[in-house]
């Protein structure tokens, strides 16, 4: 790692859901190594829910801002840049709250943020060396977001199709798109772009490896 870096290389991974976020990352711990890596997955950061009916909790808005834990996610992301592990909470997307059990993530010399408000919140930002915004046609999206939300988390289709069109695209179009600006470097045709993908894993190694 380049010794001019004092404290942990931050990068931002935003874009919309199904976008292919989880492929760059997964691209970024390649290049850097898994030992190298620390990640913060934005997903298990919503609030906690626990003493919300559980009729309320299926209506809740989870594609905008407010419906995530922001103080305890900076906090977080102090505690690596500080060289302190922490214990990520973990979301249980079935039942609409957080789970029990939480992921330890130790510090290292390369912290991801990944999520679609990665970009969002000014506190975080200015903690981000790198940010990455990754783009991919809405079509492509939903039917990735379909396809996860129906085999992994529990859903049905009527349940994911109407979250869809009431919430995840009117939020995307008012909170997520417009984080594009922030971003260093924008990532086209999501986690299908080799090329691109190729480049953001060059302008990795030439910051961390020389």
């Amino acid at each position: 790692m380049n010794k001019s870096l004092q404290r942990p290389f931050v990068i931002g991974v935003a874009g919309g859901s199904g976008s292919g976020k989880t492929t760059v990352t997964r691209r970024v711990i390649e290049t850097v190594g898994a030992s190298g890596v620390a990640v913060l997955w934005q997903d298990n950061y919503y609030r906690d829910q626990a003493e919300i009916p559980f009729e309320t909790r299926v209506s809740t808005n989870y594609d905008h801002p407010a419906a995530f834990d922001w103080a305890l996610l900076r906090e977080h992301l102090d505690a690596l840049l500080a060289g302190v592990p922490v214990d990520m909470p973990t979301y249980d997307f079935t039942h609409h709250t957080r789970a029990e059990e939480t992921q330890t993530v130790l510090p290292a010399p390369v912290v991801v943020l990944e999520g679609f408000f990665a970009l969002y919140d000014p506190d975080l930002l200015g903690k981000m060396h790198l940010k990455v915004f990754v783009d991919a046609d809405p079509d492509v999206r939903f039917i990735r977001r379909l396809l996860r939300d129906t085999h992994e988390r529990g859903r049905s289709q009527e349940s994911v199709i109407q979250q869809y069109l009431e919430f995840v695209r009117p939020m995307h179009l008012s909170f997520v798109e417009p984080t594009k600006r922030h971003a260093d470097v924008i990532i086209q045709h999501g986690g299908m772009n080799e090329p691109a993908l190729d480049m953001l894993s060059a302008r990795i190694r030439a910051t961390l490896l020389e």
